[in-house]
């Protein structure tokens, strides 16, 4: 069984939000994979087909390792059986890119799910979400909402998102 890990923080407030990136690219997995809705199943909503897991942590963003690990334990799958959608500060907004492995470049999502797994060696999909206004912190800018045309760009980015899974991972 293979895992998607889409981290966000749960409750609608935070939908649109940049940190949701991974949230929003789980949505539309389900869509495009027609997959069944979300079940509930302990501190995490999950969806399932025959092949893999899609689930979201519903822990808030920097307890993600307190959802993700047991999932994993309970499931019976080690960190090649993972990858993780997550936002990324260090890519411009947009951009898709994979990584295997590394550090979590203080994202506290990655480093939640590291503290808790002991090991940094799993897939991610970062969604290049860019760097905010020097004027601004980088905790408010990750939790504002993406503007209205970066949210008309969502579509593609989301297919590149899809094609990373379908060709890297499943």
């Amino acid at each position: 069984m293979k895992i998607i890990v889409c981290l966000g923080n749960p409750g609608v407030k935070y939908k649109w939000n940049r940190h949701n990136a991974g949230f929003l690219a789980g949505d539309f997995l389900i869509s495009e994979f027609n997959l069944p809705q979300p079940k509930k199943k302990g501190n995490l909503l999950f969806s399932q087909s025959q092949q893999f897991s899609v689930i979201f942590p519903q822990t808030f963003m920097n307890l993600s390792g307190e959802a993700v690990i047991p999932f994993m334990k309970a499931s019976n799958c080690d960190f090649n059986s993972i990858i993780v959608i997550h936002d990324e500060l260090e890519i411009p907004f947009g951009d898709i890119r994979l990584k295997d492995g590394g550090g979590h470049k203080g994202h506290n999502g990655i480093r939640s799910i590291m503290q808790m797994g002991g090991s940094g060696e799993f897939k991610r999909i970062r969604f290049g979400i860019g760097r905010p206004d020097p004027s601004m912190s980088v905790a408010d800018y990750v939790l504002s909402d993406f503007n209205k045309d970066e949210k008309e760009s969502f579509p593609s980015a989301m297919r590149k998102v899809k094609e990373i899974i379908e060709n890297s991972f499943l």
